[in-house]
């Protein structure tokens, strides 16, 4: 089943923008507000079969490897950057095809652009905690620390990209950019 978890993880993947893009041109183009909400709301129904799928692989017996790994992975990013995705996407849809305002920017600089960068890297690590709780609780279903001991190493390794993540708002924090005062 395991390459059934890499199509799970791609159709899920597709699955998540197809949603999106026809959820957002329901609410703009279409006018059609509640079937918008529907198709946005089943986005999360994703995650559930993606979960359900490495649950029934490994509790089928297969031994964890890196598509499980990046089953949890793309969950931990699912549940923490989610909705922010989509709020993402729905100011940009929202600008372009609907008149709606500029999508907000990040600060250009000072305190305010250092702030920014923390919290986005606390949501990364908040990511990285959700993808120890995942991989953890799918090794207690499991119950053979032989078969899920490579699914902890992999999200063990993965401390590397908090590590990575972290240059940003040290940079920013120690060498903010002036941000350019606006005459009048």
């Amino acid at each position: 089943m395991n390459n059934v978890i890499v199509a799970i993880i791609i159709g899920c993947e597709i699955g998540f923008w197809v949603l999106l893009a026809l959820g957002l041109a329901s609410r703009y183009l279409w006018r059609r507000r509640r079937l918008s909400t529907a198709l946005l709301i089943s986005v999360p129904l994703l995650d559930v079969i993606l979960l359900a799928a490495a649950v029934i692989d490994m509790r089928g017996g297969a031994m964890a490897d890196g598509r499980h790994g990046l089953a949890v992975a793309y969950l931990a990013y699912s549940v923490v950057f989610g909705h922010r995705t989509l709020r993402w996407a729905d100011a940009r849809f929202h600008h372009r095809f609907a008149g709606g305002p500029p999508p907000p920017r990040p600060p250009a600089g000072g305190m305010a652009r250092a702030r920014y960068e923390w919290v986005l890297w606390l949501w990364i690590a908040v990511a990285y905690g959700v993808a120890w709780v995942l991989a953890l609780g799918l090794a207690w279903l499991v119950d053979d620390p032989a078969r899920t001991e490579p699914l902890i190493a992999l999200v063990r390794g993965a401390d590397v990209v908090v590590l990575i993540a972290l240059i940003w708002p040290v940079s920013y924090t120690l060498w903010p950019r002036k941000v350019e005062s606006v005459s009048s």
